[in-house]
């Protein structure tokens, strides 16, 4: 369970703060076990300062306040402090990625499952697409790759088998397995019901609850050579 350390402290002197969180990253390389941290100041009193650092359990946590690196920092933190830091030990109960949760949906359902719909609930009208196999690599509007979904989903029964996936501002990349049975024509060859393979990444970027862009990268040429055929997957 992802558990995460809250730590509440006081200070008028952020900037040699910072100075010792980086010198405890630079010394604890290669040994702590926090996997995110992140610092916010309060805006209504610019002394106070809120540490959250994420760890991928409690028995992770424990080990990294173990370290003498992580015991010599606590010292000279509190030095730093106006007061002694406050903590808080948090056990995750529910973790979302909303922009992760978007994305998926149109793995799923439209990319896997066929519904259409789905692009109008989660793509902007003015998605813009980047796909390098293609001729025009750029494209503006979700009906573009509507009809891209489409052609796809007529020649072949594919999933998409996620790899990674990373969320990181207004971006989520997606590193995937493709896996399709072919039940259409398809780059000039008849339907053979035959199983093909590929893999690539997409990235999309996600704003106010819609996805705004998209860049694709993957190697057609991968599908083609074992499918045998020498046609474009765009009819081109």
């Amino acid at each position: 369970m992802t558990f995460v350390q809250v730590i509440d402290y006081e200070t008028r002197r952020f900037d040699e703060m910072n100075a010792l969180i980086d010198r405890w990253a630079e010394q604890s390389a290669g040994k702590r076990t926090a996997t995110h941290t992140m610092i916010g100041q309060d805006r209504e009193a610019r002394t106070h300062f809120v540490d959250m650092v994420e760890f991928a359990s409690y028995e992770e946590a424990m080990r990294n306040s173990h370290l003498p690196e992580t015991d010599r920092m606590f010292q000279q933190m509190v030095a730093l402090c106006e007061g002694m830091p406050k903590f808080m030990n948090l056990d995750v109960v529910r973790d979302e990625h909303l922009n992760k949760q978007l994305v998926n949906r149109v793995f799923q359902e439209a990319l896997m499952d066929g519904d259409m719909r789905v692009l109008d609930e989660c793509c902007a009208t003015n998605y813009i697409d980047h796909d390098a196999s293609k001729e025009e690599s750029t494209v503006v509007g979700r009906d573009a790759m509507r009809s891209d979904v489409e052609a796809w989903s007529k020649a072949f029964d594919m999933t998409f088998e996620p790899v990674a996936q990373l969320s990181e501002g207004d971006l989520v990349t997606t590193v995937w397995n493709w896996r399709g049975t072919q039940k259409g024509e398809f780059m000039g060859v008849a339907p053979t019901g035959k199983t093909y393979e590929m893999s690539g990444s997409t990235t999309f970027r996600c704003q106010d609850g819609e996805i705004t862009e998209g860049w694709w990268h993957y190697n057609p040429g991968q599908l083609q050579r074992q499918m045998g055929g020498t046609g474009s997957p765009y009819g081109s």
